[in-house]
């Protein structure tokens, strides 16, 4: 019997990357019954190195939702070490309504993903709590950020703005409404 490698090979690891990628933009742009082999094709890879990273649609929808998922919860740490806490912070607002869009999008995908019996959302708050927490705590540390905001409170508020700026047109409306948000979040406004 053999089992598979616990580490992907890069150019393994760059194909399961690149059908992840446009997964998340064919689930987004063409709902759940997008043929896997449109996916495939826009990846770049034939559909038999589709289907052995992902053996079925759900685990590919699962996996491409947890994919845009850990690339925006990483960002955090990311945008911190190139900029300024608040800076970072905001930054990272735009990057979360990006990833909400795509979920969003992907909405009648994730369904049936769930519906199968998966759970592509067990770990999301805690790990979008988390990114937030991270900002938050560099931001009060540099005297940015106040110290009394609850990540979730962030969190909530930033799918509040997404959920009303959806709209490709409301763009610069979301733009706004975060650089609302990131003034009450700094340090010093008057409560």
């Amino acid at each position: 019997m053999t089992t598979q490698p616990s580490v992907l090979r890069a150019d393994a690891r760059r194909n399961r990357e690149r059908i992840l990628v446009a997964a998340v933009h064919a689930f987004s742009e063409k709902g759940a019954d997008v043929p896997i082999d449109t996916i495939a094709k826009a990846a770049g890879v034939g559909s038999a190195t589709l289907y052995r990273h992902f053996p079925t649609r759900e685990a590919l929808v699962e996996a491409a939702y947890r994919n845009e998922l850990a690339r925006v919860c990483e960002s955090a740490a990311k945008l911190l070490a190139d900029n300024p806490p608040d800076r970072a912070m905001r930054l990272w607002m735009d990057d979360f309504i990006g990833y909400l869009a795509a979920k969003h999008g992907m909405a009648e995908a994730l369904r049936a993903a769930v519906a199968s019996g998966a759970d592509p959302f067990a770990e999301s708050l805690d790990k979008l709590t988390t990114a937030v927490a991270t900002l938050l705590h560099a931001g009060t540390d540099a005297g940015l950020l106040r110290p009394d905001i609850d990540p979730l409170d962030v969190g909530l508020s930033l799918a509040g703005i997404a959920l009303i700026t959806s709209a490709p047109a409301q763009r610069e409306r979301a733009g706004r409404l975060l650089d609302l948000l990131l003034d009450g979040l700094r340090r010093g406004a008057d409560r």
